[in-house]
């Protein structure tokens, strides 16, 4: 049975892929500023599989919400300041781009330390 967090994580997964795949495309064939396109695209596309892997990976990663949970924000954050500067002009709030960044670092940090912590005990 999958936990919340672990089905939102394949959840957004899915549309990080999706946003990932149309940014690319948008980058690839068409105006406005075509390098923040793929940069959004391409910070989409890297935390798909990694939400992907956290998702599938259930219970055996001990408080596994943290990570999945910030690497949501941060491409929310990070993603959605470049998309918002190539479809308005404008930004999402000032700093979101690199809060969101730093959102994801702390993120890909903790997938470090949580997997040196030891497997969480079966209880039947």
């Amino acid at each position: 049975m999958l936990r919340p967090h672990d089905r939102l994580a394949l959840v957004c997964s899915g549309l990080f892929g999706a946003a990932g795949t149309g940014g690319a495309a948008y980058a690839a064939h068409g105006g406005g500023d075509a390098s923040l396109a793929a940069i959004a695209a391409a910070i989409a596309f890297v935390h798909a599989p990694a939400l992907l892997a956290l998702g599938l990976a259930g219970e055996r990663l001990r408080g596994s919400f943290v990570p999945v949970l910030g690497m949501i924000v941060g491409v929310v954050l990070f993603s959605g300041d470049l998309a918002m500067r190539l479809a308005t002009g404008g930004r999402l709030f000032a700093m979101a781009a690199p809060t969101g960044g730093s959102v994801l670092i702390l993120s890909w940090l903790a997938v470090a330390v949580l997997a040196l912590l030891p497997k969480r005990a079966r209880t039947s």
